[in-house]
């Protein structure tokens, strides 16, 4: 069986290269998948329900806001040294000033763990049903409800949220874009929404045969950890394919302007690009941009981060975080 399922998923993988560049370049009104939001939506009752169908999301949750915390004390020390960074550590609310988007929020699992880390959080999904879960929870939590405009969240997706001025230190979005149409349209969105100097992070699963394996094959058809369908592997995205969006994409000044297929928004963009360096293995340096793999344990029921040097190993293989940096400059 499992040489048959890493067959299948080859020939899939050689497929979607061929015509990734095709699908990438179609133009499209709007990101959003009618029936990947209806399989969301039918399930929005569960997000909750630490051991139902998210409840590797919950235990995945820690580590992303973890790593969220790490990258942003990270950057503090490279920006304003060691004095600084350690001020911002000592603080609970660690995170107290910035403004946070979550974008493909769910049920707001990510988007209240970093309202209690003190960010001005938005968290916005184009599932009417999640938001709904979402706010019901947020309410019951007095921290939460208590925080007035602080914590909120709205019925919209990115592409609409950027026809706004608004913008943001850090904006998150969480195993979405392998549910959405045109990726490049959706990265181009969540770019346009960060503040010169801010920070983007991604979650989301590589295109290869161990991915296939472990998310299609055992998590949905052999465990049933989570419901069929959650997963289409001509969605997934590599790493390499994140580090070349963002090797050519140039921000632009204008919050009006619209995405081109290459990237690239609009004219007049900055001449720098988010990543302009790659070493060994083509990862980026770590001022710019980082790939980590997350793994999960089955015998611990927990999520590992895996360290850095363990990238260019094959630790992102299958789940893997992904953050890169807007240039001040830009």
């Amino acid at each position: 069986m499992l040489s048959a399922a890493v067959r299948q998923a080859t020939r899939l993988s050689r497929f979607c290269q061929k015509t990734r560049h095709f699908q990438s370049a179609a133009a499209a009104s709007s990101t959003v998948n009618a029936a990947e939001i209806a399989h969301f939506s039918r399930l929005s009752s569960l997000w909750w329900n630490e051991h139902g169908e998210f409840s590797l999301l919950h235990r995945m949750n820690p580590v992303r806001v973890r790593y969220i915390r790490e990258k942003l004390l990270e950057a503090t020390f490279e920006d304003q040294g060691e004095n600084a960074r350690r001020e911002m550590e000592s603080k609970c609310a660690v995170l107290a000033g910035m403004d946070v988007l979550d974008v493909g929020c769910g049920g707001g699992l990510l988007s209240e763990s970093l309202a209690r880390l003190g960010a001005h959080t938005l968290g916005i999904d184009a599932s009417e049903s999640n938001i709904g879960i979402a706010s019901t929870h947020a309410s019951a939590d007095p921290q939460l409800s208590s925080s007035g405009n602080s914590f909120e969240y709205r019925h919209t997706s990115a592409e609409q949220l950027v026809k706004e001025p608004k913008r943001f230190d850090v904006v998150c979005s969480m195993e979405v874009i392998e549910h959405v149409d045109n990726p490049v349209a959706f990265l181009s969105a969540c770019a346009q929404l960060v503040k010169p100097g801010g920070h983007l992070f991604l979650s989301t699963i590589a295109r290869t045969p161990l991915s296939y394996f472990l998310t299609i094959l055992a998590a949905e058809h052999v465990l049933r950890k989570v419901a069929v369908g959650t997963h289409t592997y001509s969605k997934f995205i590599n790493p390499s394919e994140l580090i070349s969006f963002f090797q050519t994409y140039r921000s632009s000044p204008s919050s009006s302007s619209t995405p081109t297929n290459s990237g690239e928004i609009g004219s007049g963009g900055s001449p720098r690009p988010w990543i302009t360096r790659t070493y060994a293995h083509g990862l980026p340096t770590r001022l710019e941009a980082e790939v980590r793999g997350i793994v999960y344990i089955p015998w611990s029921g927990e999520w590992k981060l895996m360290p850095r040097s363990s990238t260019s190993w094959g630790a992102a293989e299958c789940n893997y975080l992904f953050w890169v940096r807007r240039p001040l400059d830009s």
